[in-house]
């Protein structure tokens, strides 16, 4: 494998940085190189509860987001896709609307630990 492919999964433990990287009802997005390759991820925060995802539309294949860290419906209250307008719960990752029916992100497990966000 080289160190170029995209990876859809990350190790437990890797310190990503401290939890107000990421705005309270808003996103970022993490990439981190591993020996493996590369895995693009996003945050989603509320407050201290956070859920990852793999940076990847389930209708297409695309990244979400078309500006930095703009994966979340201005409210924050949903995850969009900027190409395709489809619609995902935060907390399940599932299909609320859009070209994307029946399908879900795939989670990106997350934990914050004494003010820190780690993959989980």
């Amino acid at each position: 494998m080289s160190g170029d492919e995209r990876l859809f999964a990350t190790p437990a433990g890797v310190t990503l940085g401290a939890l107000d990287l990421v705005a309270d009802g808003r996103a970022r997005g993490f990439v981190l190189q591993l020996r493996a390759g590369r895995f693009h991820g996003f945050v989603v925060r509320r407050g201290e509860a956070v859920w990852g995802y793999v940076d990847r539309c389930p209708h297409m294949g695309l990244p979400l987001a078309q500006r930095l860290d703009e994966y979340v419906t201005p409210d924050g209250a949903l995850i969009a896709c900027a190409w395709h307008s489809a619609l995902f719960d935060v907390e399940t990752g599932a299909c609320r609307g859009g070209p994307c029916g029946g399908s879900a992100l795939t989670p990106w497990p997350v934990r914050v630990e004494q003010g820190l966000l780690k993959t989980a």
